[in-house]
């Protein structure tokens, strides 16, 4: 097969169309994700604000490895909880503070340890993949709803859980590309189906009830180009790349559909590839494409929006819209998913702006502490 029949394969899931379904979805949960809040803020202030805004659902990234991660040493037993090896403070004290405000909590596990992939960043894969569905089981086992931590408080339970953070973005899973036997393959994309397969089969082997796991939580968009500056795979295109790699289960599939210009509202379509062919980015206008390559792939399955929103100018005068625009665009996108069956959760990225304009700043509030009109619009957003 040529090594671009992942282009051929998205570009013909693309041209499947755009409409959006008329039904609405019988509930869709909505919430934030706030990692620089969630982790660094003062906390009593920032859940407070998160009941403030009714937030259902909070994600945050389970690390596995890196500054953040759990696994600061090599395990003796991956699948224990105490181990010693394990720092789990970070993460037991986010999971008292969601349930103490009423908040669920969805955990991404993320990121590779460097006694895990030789001593790599936490953006390469591992080398025995039985270590993370070691450490996804240890994960939902400790988050259970029936562990008792180490000050003895039986820990609240965690039942959302995904898979890795944009997989076919380098900034996160690297390398996209490798030749092999003269080819290139999508080697994201079957490092993957690895990383999927071992978190939902540790989660699950809890056998706790209503645990739910997501895969994919793709970036909107990616050049499917490896000899570029920067190669990266397109949603539709990473989907075929891992199923073909073996990818085999989920509960829901997971995407962040970013739009991606200032331009764009949330029901303008993307354009088209420069050679004239279909739309390869997944933005939210035309998300069936991707729900309907799920489907038919996998049958039917949510889909979760794991990240959305849109930058502010000020202060970001390159991709940011007017504060007038964002709040407007936040109540039109959420109305957008909420009409889609397939989409049963919708994640709003950053409640507060992040201090370097370079980072994001798609909050509801400054980095200062205003509140922008899209504060009100999300805490007005039906429930």
């Amino acid at each position: 097969m040529s090594n671009r029949w992942w282009v051929l394969a998205a570009t013909l899931a693309a041209a499947a169309g755009f409409a959006v379904p008329a039904s609405a979805a019988p509930h869709m949960s909505i919430g934030v994700y706030d990692e620089g809040q969630t982790f660094f803020g003062n906390l009593d202030q920032v859940f407070a604000q998160y009941q403030t805004l009714h937030v259902g659902v909070l994600r945050v990234n389970l690390y596995w490895g890196g500054t953040l991660g759990v696994a600061k040493h090599r395990p003796f037993s991956a699948t224990d909880p105490r181990d010693a090896g394990y720092d789990w403070s970070i993460y037991d004290r986010t999971a008292l503070y969601a349930a103490a405000h009423g908040l669920k909590l969805l955990f991404s596990i993320t990121g590779t340890p460097r006694w895990a992939n030789g001593g790599g960043s936490p953006n390469r894969p591992p080398t025995n993949y039985n270590l993370l569905r070691g450490f996804a089981y240890a994960a939902a086992a400790r988050y259970s709803g029936t562990y008792v931590g180490d000050d003895g408080r039986v820990l609240p339970a965690v039942r959302l859980w995904a898979a890795w953070n944009e997989p076919n973005n380098p900034a996160f899973l690297r390398p996209q590309f490798v030749r092999s036997d003269g080819k290139w393959v999508v080697a994201s994309a079957q490092a993957y189906a690895k990383i999927c397969n071992a978190i939902y089969t540790g989660v699950h082997a809890t056998l706790f009830k209503g645990e739910q796991v997501a895969c994919g939580v793709t970036a909107p968009r990616g050049n499917n180009n490896p000899n570029s500056g920067r190669p990266s795979v397109s949603p539709v295109a990473f989907l075929v790349a891992a199923k073909r790699a073996g990818m085999r289960k989920f509960d829901a599939y997971a995407h962040n559909p970013y739009y991606g210009v200032p331009t764009e509202t949330p029901t303008t379509r993307p354009p088209g590839t420069h050679s004239g062919q279909a739309p390869t980015a997944i933005t939210l206008a035309n998300i069936n494409v991707l729900i309907a390559e799920v489907r038919r792939l996998y049958g039917p399955h949510p889909l979760w929006i794991t990240e959305y929103g849109y930058q502010t100018d000020p202060p970001d005068s390159q991709f940011g819209v007017s504060w007038a625009k964002q709040a407007r665009y936040l109540t039109q996108s959420f109305a957008v998913a909420r009409r889609n069956p397939s989409i049963s959760l919708m994640l709003w990225f950053l409640v507060r702006d992040e201090p370097a304009v370079a980072g994001w700043q798609s909050g509801l509030i400054t980095t200062g502490g205003k509140k922008k009109p899209s504060f009100n619009a999300f805490r007005n957003l039906p429930h």
